[in-house]
């Protein structure tokens, strides 16, 4: 057989306008599905975890937060927040304002991958809807509707799009420094817990009764959300090689690896510290090990992501149920879901032990740059140590720069809401909730779930998920 001989193309493979030679149908199909994949992690993934992990009077609330903040990014995404996070460089970091909306943009070739810009739009649009939508788990059962409205596009705009940029755009400060960030541990997880718990901050608590007794009305609608994004997160870190390749079958297994061990060693400490087996404690071992894992799924080998697994199990555990009790001022700040803990601890670990564990020869697969990018674990192994630890260095310099600016970022932006409308419904309307919001019920029936509540041994209240 001659190996030098033209081969014709398949007729399905053969370029045309429509599929262009640099473009590759493969890696745009698995695009288009993990982009799906992680906007259902969203609607209907925490639009039902939220909508059922809440009292009755706040199911529709707090479903409806995140169903506007889906539809609001996405205008806001294609006007001008896709070209400030991935476009020109305006500063080191932040890109130029422009629209994304004609098809000669979109039909060009991305920044990365071989897939049109049409499809990164979308791709990168679910991720920034979901960011704002975890900030809004850090706020249910209180904020005023119309100043989640109006925080929803500023923070995009001033926020998102600052740290996208400076981490994942290939012009960015960060990016070109070296940081590691696979899939979204700084730019969505650590943002979103430092922007929920400083807007939680701004806002101000719930009802004292509800902080006290804040029992879920519907624990099946709660975990058929946690399921959907839980295997959501197979697109979320599977879809960011931007390639069908064996790294991001890698990034698709360790996820799934850290989370289960994330969700098992959460069990384990519930139930030896409480004596009992919780469910929504499960959950929180769950969202911790996705989080965890999200900056390192494709960089790391199968051990490491265990290893990460039991730290995002045990050491978020114990900042919720030990640290968050015994220090007051986290117990001033009223955070609903508790995305400090679950996301902003969650995800710094994660870029602490991305810093560590990164293989070289992973990293080269993903970045194709063998030297730059080093865990310590590997740099003390092959005598490369300063590499080692200037990997670390960014990494925390990373979560640092990250946790200034959005403190900073989300007090000014609830600052300047709170100067329009109020950020707090009023106690009137608390004491009503759905009703007094949106004129609507999620349930016609009586109660607020406390009789059932009693076999729980979680609640919703002091500001975090804690042990009754």
């Amino acid at each position: 057989m001659n190996l030098n001989a033209t081969v014709p193309l398949p007729s399905n493979l053969i370029p045309d306008f429509a599929s262009p030679e640099w473009m590759n149908k493969a890696d745009n199909a698995w695009q288009l599905t993990a982009a799906t994949f992680v906007g259902m992690q969203s609607v209907p993934g925490l639009l039902i975890l939220y909508g059922g992990a809440v009292k009755k009077k706040w199911a529709v609330n707090s479903a409806f937060m995140v169903l506007y903040a889906f539809a609001c990014v996405l205008l806001c995404w294609v006007g001008w927040g896709y070209r400030m996070s991935f476009g020109d460089k305006l500063f080191p970091l932040w890109g130029k304002a422009n629209v994304a909306l004609d098809e000669k943009y979109y039909f060009q070739r991305a920044f990365l991958g071989m897939i049109p810009n049409v499809t990164m739009v979308y791709f990168q649009f679910v991720f920034a809807a979901i960011t704002l939508i975890l900030i809004a788990g850090a706020l249910l059962g209180r904020m005023n509707f119309y100043a989640w409205m109006l925080f929803v596009p500023l923070w995009l705009t001033f926020s998102y799009t600052v740290v996208a940029f400076s981490i994942w755009s290939t012009n960015g400060y960060f990016a070109v420094n070296g940081i590691i960030d696979y899939s979204g541990g700084y730019v969505i997880h650590l943002s979103s817990g430092v922007a929920g718990f400083t807007a939680a901050y701004w806002v101000g608590p719930r009802l004292n009764k509800d902080r006290e007794r804040f029992p879920p009305n519907n624990i099946l609608l709660m975990l058929a959300g946690a399921g959907m994004l839980w295997l959501g997160w197979t697109g979320f870190n599977g879809g960011d090689p931007y390639v069908v390749s064996m790294d991001a079958s890698l990034a698709v297994l360790n996820t799934h690896i850290c989370t289960a061990t994330s969700l098992l060693t959460w069990l384990i400490l519930d139930i030896a510290f409480f004596g009992k087996p919780s469910v929504i404690g499960a959950v929180q071992g769950m969202i911790t090990g996705l989080v965890c894992i999200t900056p390192a799924a494709g960089v790391v080998q199968g051990w490491a992501a265990i290893i990460m697994g039991i730290c995002s199990g045990s050491i978020p555990w114990f900042t919720m149920m030990v640290v968050h009790k015994k220090w007051k001022l986290l117990q001033k700040v009223d955070d609903t879901m508790a995305v400090l803990h679950t996301h902003a601890v969650a995800g710094t670990l994660g870029g602490l032990l991305t810093g560590i564990f990164a293989e070289p020869k992973l990293n080269f697969l993903f970045y194709d740059n063998y030297n730059q990018y080093m865990g310590l674990f590997y740099g003390l192994h092959m005598g490369k140590a300063k590499e080692g630890f200037r990997q670390m260095g960014w990494q925390i310099y990373g979560i640092l720069f990250v946790v200034v600016l959005n403190i900073i970022m989300t007090s000014l932006i609830c600052l300047f809401v709170g100067l329009i409308v109020p950020l707090r419904m009023s106690d009137e309307d608390l004491e009503i909730g759905d009703e007094a919001a949106h004129g609507e019920e999620a349930y016609a029936i009586w109660g607020q779930g406390e009789k059932e509540a009693s076999a729980n041994n979680y609640k919703y209240g002091g500001g975090h998920i804690e042990m009754a």
